[in-house]
Order: C-alpha cells, then sequence, then structure tokens
C-alpha cells in the first residue's frame, strides 16, 4: 500500500511515524510535493498548518487541484487540524474565505480556530466512533459547525464535531499524530485497503 503525506508544510516525519507505528504489513510511505506523485498513491494525509499558507503553497506546487480532483475520483484523504480546513466546503465567519482558498470536497462548514489561540491549545479523552477511546491533541484547532447528510461526526467534544467522514474522506480537528495512538491511522489505513 502506497500513502503520501502531503509534505508542504505540518507534522510530516510524526503522520509518517505515526503510520508506521500501525504494524501495517507493506506499507510504503512517502511525502509528497508533486502532482504526479500524489496521483501514484493509494491514499493521502494532508497535516496540519496554517491553513491560508498551505492552500497557497498547495497552489504553487500544482497540488490543490491534483488533490481536489484524487478526492472527487474517490481517493483516501485524511486532513488534521488545518488539513480538516482545506477539506471543507464553507468557512465561518465567512470573510474567512476570502483569505482561504477550500478544496470544497466535503459536504460541511468549519470554523478556524473555534477553540481559541495557541495558548489556548489542550488535549482530551474522547471517544471516537469505530475507533474507540483516543486522547486528542487540539492545537490552535478548527471545529465542524455545520454538515450535510452525506456526512457523518464520528468524534466530539461538547457540542463541536471534532471528526468527520464522507464516503473516502476523513476530517480532524485535531493531531492524531503527535500520540502514541496509532488506531486512527489504522483506521485511515483500512478505508485505503477498502479501495484497493
Amino acid at each position: 500500500m502506497r500513502i503520501g503525506v502531503v509534505a508542504v508544510q505540518g507534522s510530516v516525519e510524526e503522520h509518517i511515524q505515526a503510520l508506521h507505528r500501525t504494524g501495517w504489513k507493506e506499507l510504503d510511505v512517502h511525502t509528497i510535493l508533486h502532482p504526479e506523485r500524489a496521483r501514484e498513491m493509494d491514499g493521502l494525509i494532508l497535516p496540519g498548518g496554517e491553513s491560508t499558507a498551505i492552500a497557497r503553497l498547495l497552489k504553487g506546487t500544482g497540488l490543490f487541484q491534483t488533490l481536489k480532483d484524487l478526492g472527487q475520483d474517490g481517493k483516501v484523504i485524511m486532513g488534521t487540524c488545518a488539513g480538516c480546513v482545506l477539506l471543507a466546503s464553507r468557512l465561518r465567519p465567512e470573510k474567512d474565505e476570502e483569505k482561504t482558498s477550500l478544496l470544497r470536497l466535503m459536504d460541511m462548514t468549519v470554523s478556524r480556530n473555534a477553540f481559541g489561540r495557541q495558548s489556548q491549545s489542550f488535549e482530551t479523552e474522547m471517544e471516537i466512533e469505530d475507533v474507540g477511546a483516543f486522547h486528542g491533541v487540539f492545537i490552535r484547532a478548527p471545529a465542524i459547525i455545520d454538515m450535510g447528510e452525506g456526512c457523518r461526526a464520528m468524534a466530539m467534544i461538547g457540542k463541536e464535531v471534532v471528526m468527520a467522514e464522507q464516503q473516502n474522506l476523513l476530517a480532524l480537528s485535531f493531531h492524531p499524530e503527535l500520540t502514541d495512538d496509532p488506531s486512527i491511522h489504522r483506521y485511515f489505513l483500512e478505508k485505503v485497503q477498502a479501495t484497493l
């Protein structure tokens, strides 16, 4: 199985390590900086960072349109934190859409920095549907505040959705790669396996 971690920004190496911690056999992990490499992968991870900067960098490399096309074609893509923002169709407040280009792959509305600024980052225990108990690391985290019928909530903190799934797509407000628990990455790999 070939997995690509988009390497324009964010905790790329941590995602690679988390994938290897799953113990998945015959796993081939690549860092992705070019559209042609992305097309060769069976699944892709879009890490966190700063969503406006990531969108600009993706456009500069040609990866933005490639990710959009691959997502629409059924390629499994997992976006974490800023990656979650970019997968969304809508942002609140709406003025944020003027600054950040969205892939608009998932029928959901996201509020950037919904849990506050960097100094208000936190960790918490939560329950994830089809995964189980998980220790979430939230850093300037967004929240999914509205979803269409095709999107399902997998995890919540209070009233805020922090993990959602829509067919081949996974969006997480938090950073699963910053824990020692590989269960979310394993769930992602199982989704990829089901498409092969």
